[in-house]
């Protein structure tokens, strides 16, 4: 099986963010994005494009976008090596100090609290914004000042006294840093390179950020965070899935995965420590159909769920002035309301001022009749020219030219629950409890309508629709609170981290891409001081190991005999604790399982305890698979029991043996295929003698202690002076 010190599943903001920190810190990374690359210029824009750019697998679909629709809300996510930052509008703002609240009462009962601090996140915000390339819309270049949205936002806040501002965002306005912003400039690739190999131009104003930027003037996490972690030697995989997760005996896990586009058997892999970066459906997700091989997981998993407040209204027809919503990028300012909420405006690609036109059906068919009228009247006069009429047939275009999408964004109540209904994914929430933040952010939309003098609407997505949907997995103090610690580490499993969206307890306020990064940006400076602090730990370290043989037969005729190297990393440690663990590797050879097959995973218990003080088991646990790739399990037990000294070499060279189907874990129960018994022979027994290899500092030493542990085990059961307690 194959094995790596770090798996990453996902490649959003928290995801690529500890991909590249991780392998910059000299860590094996594996990267495992569910989706396909998208290169500058591969992004869906026909119609036949379009129908194909959705995400579901299960109808052969493996586009981009991931539509989810719930009770009382409806999301829209990625599905592309980048994740969110794909189809994101760039705005890289920070979470307010005074919004990390603690232990804030909620309507519904309990209550929202932030285990971080912004002084914790903000060394965190810079790291990330200086990789983003975060620059404020350059509204005072001559190519940009005439972006008449942005111009009727800043009129409109200032007009109602409100705090308006140009936010940082993540897109190229030149083609390097420190020069001068230009429209479609060649844009100069990074010292870590370009992922993709194609050429980038600086934003063309086109109004598609949220549709996939084609020109690569976006600075997306495949552009900056993923090809740095390439450069470093992570290993991206795209359209592989993880499925599964299993904590392995002695740390790490072995996580299940597929492959798409075309659909594989699942495969397998291992790993140190397991990064989940999904996303909040797909981390939620993965958690709860995981939960039974994860006993002890908090209570609080699937809770906290909220849409960061999110909301989508409309300007339409505002009468003073063009608007032109498909120029600049989605989003270029932002007001800042004083109850942590945001108002942003809009935009969108040229082709919906088209669509946007075709839809306006009582103004079209106006304009028709009229259109019919004038040539009835000119067939009479013998007006001839009809340049005049068609200009007049395809009107003014005043719906998309003076029409504005406007997105609010803050705190609503954290009061979802995701929970599984069969396999799939649910929502319990209802937007009820949130009425009147939505109300009071509607009304002020309306204000700024008023100001533009617009007419307001919210049809036909009257529903709550959120691109930030937040929670599932939230941090917290304890597993009372949350499912992971401030620093994303899963209360009770070691090495297992939760590093996006869901890990939020409530809502950021803005949006919250820059803070999920911020969030994992943190969690890496655990990890990364983890590996310091065990790099200095493993100099005295000291590692051993041997090689044992034994043959033997099932079912009392087929032969069976196994190879096996057992190790210990750390022979204080194995001789400290009570089940002397050791990991086990090699072979099984039994024409019942199709020939000689490698051990994908094994342990090894050396006198661990049995059911009497005057009882030890040497435990064996192989998992392989067969001829035919089906998993089995060889399961063996040595007794070691209280006895004369005779019986010594019977029970340390005697192995009873089970053949199990699947890949079972201690405690699990599947179906019997064949038992039976191996023996070591004197001879293997000697040859064993000599396998006996160490490695750090000590050898001799280690050496000494581990055969003085083994002797003294032996003389505790088979010692004169042993009695044998009473009944037994």
């Amino acid at each position: 099986m194959e094995h790596i010190d770090v798996l990453v599943a996902g490649s959003g903001f928290g995801g690529s963010v500890a991909a590249y920190r991780l392998a910059e810190a000299g860590f094996g990374v594996v990267v495992m994005e569910r989706g396909r690359a998208w290169k500058p210029g591969s992004f869906p824009r026909s119609p036949a494009q379009m129908s194909r750019a959705f995400w579901d697998p299960a109808e052969g679909l493996h586009g981009l976008f991931d539509v989810w629709s719930f009770g009382d809300c409806d999301s829209v996510v990625s599905s592309g090596l980048g994740g969110g930052s794909l189809i994101y509008a760039n705005v890289l703002l920070r979470k307010e100090e005074k919004w990390f609240v603690r232990e804030s009462p909620l309507p519904g009962g309990g209550y929202e609290h932030w285990p971080v601090t912004r002084d914790m996140l903000d060394p965190h915000y810079d790291a990330v914004e200086r990789m983003l390339g975060a620059t404020p819309y350059p509204l005072d270049q001559d190519a940009y000042r005439d972006t008449a949205k942005t111009r009727a936002m800043q009129d409109a806040a200032a007009e109602l006294g409100l705090d308006w501002q140009l936010p940082p965002l993540a897109v190229s306005f030149a083609p390097k840093a420190g020069a001068r912003p230009g429209i479609g400039l060649p844009i100069v690739d990074p010292d870590y390179g370009s992922l993709h190999g194609v050429p980038r131009r600086t934003c063309r104003l086109c109004g598609e950020c949220d549709i996939g930027c084609n020109d690569g003037a976006k600075n997306s996490l495949d552009h900056t965070y993923l090809a740095a972690a390439r450069h470093h030697g992570a290993d991206l995989r795209t359209l592989h899935e993880v499925r599964t997760i299993t904590p392995r005996p002695g740390g790490g896990y072995e996580v299940g995965y597929v492959r798409h586009d075309p659909l594989t058997e699942p495969e397998t892999i291992s790993c140190d420590r397991l990064v989940l970066a999904a996303g909040t459906y797909g981390t939620t997700y993965l958690l709860l159909r995981n939960r039974a091989a994860l006993p002890g997981l908090s209570e609080t998993l699937g809770t906290r769920f909220s849409g960061n407040g999110d909301i989508i209204s409309f300007l339409l027809r505002a009468q003073d002035r063009p608007i032109a919503a498909s120029r600049g990028p989605v989003i270029t300012s932002s007001i800042r309301l004083p109850d942590g909420a945001y108002i942003q405006e809009g935009g969108f690609p040229s082709f919906v001022d088209w669509i946007a036109e075709a839809s306006d059906v009582g103004e079209e068919f106006r304009r028709a009749v009229w259109f019919v009228w004038e040539r009835l009247r000119g067939l009479i006069t013998r007006d001839h020219n009809l340049s005049a009429e068609l200009s007049r047939l395809m009107g003014a275009g005043e719906l998309s030219d003076r029409s504005l999408p406007i997105l609010g964004m803050g705190r609503d109540v954290p009061d979802g629950v995701l929970r599984l209904r069969g396999d799939r994914l649910v929502l319990d929430w209802n937007a009820e409890t949130s009425r009147e933040y939505y109300a009071e952010l509607r009304a002020i939309i309306r204000r700024i309508g008023d100001v533009l003098g617009a007419e307001y609407s919210d049809a036909p997505l009257r529903r709550v629709l959120t691109a930030h949907p937040l929670g599932g997995a939230p941090m917290g103090r304890h597993p009372g609170e949350g499912v992971c610690d401030s620093r994303g580490e899963v209360f009770g499993f070691p090495g297992l981290y939760v590093a996006d969206g869901a890990a939020m307890p409530g809502p950021v306020g803005p949006n919250p891409s820059l803070t999920i990064a911020a969030v994992a940006d943190r969690m890496a400076d655990r990890i990364t001081r983890g590996k310091n602090a065990r790099m200095a730990h493993e100099t005295i370290r000291t590692a051993l190991s041997f090689t044992e043989e034994m043959g033997g037969s099932l079912n009392g005729g087929d032969r069976v005999t196994f190879q096996l190297t057992i190790t210990t990393d750390d022979i204080d440690r194995f001789l400290a604790e009570p089940e002397h663990l050791a990991r086990a590797e090699g072979w099984i050879d039994a024409a019942i399982c199709g020939g000689r097959r490698p051990i994908e995973r094994g342990w090894f218990n050396l006198f661990a305890p049995g059911e009497s003080p005057d009882h030890r088991e040497m435990r064996y646990r192989l998992h392989f698979r067969d001829g035919e790739n089906q998993p089995r399990t060889l399961v063996g037990l040595k007794h070691v029991r209280h006895g004369p000294p005779t019986r010594l070499w019977l029970d340390t060279s005697t192995l009873h043996t089970t053949l199990l189907e699947g890949h079972l874990d201690e405690g699990d129960e599947g179906r019997i295929l064949a038992t039976g018994t191996l023996r070591i022979l004197p001879s293997d027994l000697g040859r064993m003698l000599t396998t006996f290899r160490t490695s750090g500092p000590g050898g001799a030493a280690a050496l000494a202690r581990f055969g003085a542990f083994f002797l003294g085990e032996l003389w505790d059961v088979y010692g004169p002076g042993q009695e044998r307690p009473q009944g037994s």
